[in-house]
C-alpha cells in the first residue's frame, strides 16, 4: 500500500469550513501538526478560537471525513484543541480604543486578558449576578481560563455567589507597587469591593471615587493569563458603565432581563447605551422565564415573550430563556453556582449552552473586526 499524500490530505482540509467563520480550517491556521505516516496514519490537531466552541463534534467529524476521503489513508487521530485569540488591532470597542485619550484609560485593555466580557442589566433584581457566575464558571468548565470582576461598587454580591472565603493576597511588585492576587474558587479568578470593606459596611462614595478604584481593579490585579474576564455590572447606565467602557476595549456586552414590561423599559436604555459607547451587545438572556408546576405545565409568572420581542426590535440573539427555579437562588446562597452544584439539571445546562453561544458571539465579532475599520469616537 503507498503512503497518502501529504498534499491531498492538506487539499481535502481545504474543503473543511468553519461553520461560523465561512472559511476554511487551513486558511484560518486552525489545522497545526500534521503529519502523514508511511503506514497510512495521519495525525493533527485542530485548534478551535475557544474552548467553548458548540460546534467542536461537527468540525471533527467533517476533519475526519476529509482525511478519510484521501486515497491511502488507514487510521486518523485528530487532537482537539483551543486558542482563544486576541482581537485584531481595529477589534473592540472604539470607546477602549480611543481610551489613552479619554479619562486615563488602558491602551491595551489588562495585560494577559484577551477578552472582556459585561454582563448589563438596566434594572435590579432580573438575576444579571446569577448570569455572571454561572456563565463565568460555564466558560471554566469548557476548559477557558476566566475571571469575574465584581463592579457592583455599592452591593458587591460576587464573594458570597462564588463561595469565596479568602481575601486577595497582597504582593510588592517592584514596577506598580501593591497588587492584589485574586482568590480562585472553581476554577475563577474573583476580585470584588466586597473583600475591601467589613461586614456590612456601607460604600458611600460619590462617581470620581468609583473611576479610581475601577481603574485599581483594571490596572493592580495580577489576573495572569485570561481568555475571558467577565464583568458583573450594577443596574442602569451610569457611572461604573461610561468609565468602564473609556478605560478599557469591551468585546461585548450581554443584557439580561426578565419578560415583564417594566424589566424590558430599562434593557432597551441599556441597550442604547452601550451603543452609542459602541459596545457590541452579544445577545439577550432573558431570565424567570417560566416556573414549571408540579403538575408539569409552565406558567409564565412574570409575562411572556418579552426578551424575544426586544430580541427582534434590536436585531439581537435571545442566547437564553431560563426558568425560575429554587436550585438556582440556593446555589448563589450557598456559593456554588447551579452549573456546579447541580450540573445535570436543565438550569445548567442552559447556562453551558449560554457560555457556548457567548463564546461563538465572540468569536464570529473577531472575525469581523479583521476586516472592517471600527470608527473612533471622541469624548463622551
Amino acid at each position: 500500500m503507498s503512503k497518502p499524500n501529504f498534499d491531498d490530505v492538506l487539499n481535502s482540509l481545504r474543503k473543511v469550513q468553519d461553520p461560523d467563520l465561512k472559511q476554511d480550517l487551513v486558511s484560518l491556521n486552525m489545522i497545526r501538526d500534521l503529519k502523514v505516516f508511511d503506514d497510512g496514519k495521519v495525525t493533527l490537531r485542530v485548534v478551535l478560537t475557544t474552548p467553548a466552541c458548540p460546534l467542536k463534534e461537527k468540525i471533527k467529524n467533517d476533519v475526519l471525513a476529509a482525511v478519510k476521503s484521501v486515497a491511502s489513508v488507514t487510521d486518523v487521530a485528530i487532537t482537539m484543541d483551543a486558542e482563544v485569540r486576541r482581537p485584531g488591532a481595529n477589534a473592540g470597542n472604539a470607546a477602549g480604543a480611543s481610551a489613552g485619550t479619554v479619562g486615563g484609560g488602558l491602551e491595551r485593555g489588562i495585560p494577559g486578558i484577551t477578552h472582556i466580557v459585561a454582563v448589563s442589566s438596566g434594572k435590579g433584581g432580573v438575576g444579571k449576578s446569577t448570569v455572571s457566575v454561572n456563565l463565568a464558571t460555564s466558560l471554566a468548565l469548557e476548559g477557558a481560563a476566566v475571571g469575574i470582576l465584581d463592579c457592583d461598587i455599592y452591593g458587591p454580591n460576587i464573594p458570597t455567589m462564588m463561595g469565596v472565603t479568602e481575601n486577595p493576597k497582597l504582593l510588592n511588585d517592584p514596577v506598580k507597587g501593591e497588587v492584589f492576587i485574586p482568590p480562585v474558587s472553581h476554577q475563577v479568578k474573583v476580585m470584588s469591593m466586597g473583600f475591601l470593606v467589613q461586614g456590612d459596611q456601607p460604600v458611600i462614595w460619590r462617581g470620581p471615587m468609583l473611576h479610581n478604584i475601577l481603574n485599581q481593579f483594571c490596572t493592580r490585579v495580577e489576573w495572569g493569563k485570561l481568555d475571558y474576564l467577565i464583568l458583573d455590572l450594577p443596574p442602569g447606565t451610569g457611572d461604573v458603565q461610561l468609565s468602564l467602557a473609556q478605560m478599557i476595549p469591551l468585546s461585548g456586552a450581554v443584557l439580561v432581563t426578565t419578560p415583564q414590561e417594566v424589566s424590558l423599559q430599562d434593557v432597551r436604555k441599556a441597550f442604547n447605551m452601550w451603543e452609542k459607547v459602541k459596545v457590541p451587545v452579544l445577545g439577550i438572556v432573558e431570565n424567570m422565564s417560566y416556573f414549571t408546576g408540579d403538575d408539569g405545565k409552565r406558567y409564565h409568572i412574570f409575562g411572556q415573550g418579552g426578551g424575544e420581542l426586544l430580541s427582534k426590535k434590536f436585531n439581537t440573539k435571545l442566547l437564553s430563556q431560563n426558568p425560575l427555579v429554587a436550585q438556582i437562588r440556593e446555589g448563589g446562597d450557598e456559593g456554588k453556582p447551579i452549573v456546579v452544584k447541580d450540573p445535570a439539571s436543565e438550569s445548567a445546562q442552559l447556562f453551558r449552552d449560554l457560555a457556548r453561544k457567548v463564546a461563538q458571539e465572540i468569536s464570529l465579532l473577531d472575525a469581523k473586526a479583521e476586516t472592517t475599520p471600527q470608527l473612533e469616537i471622541g469624548r463622551f
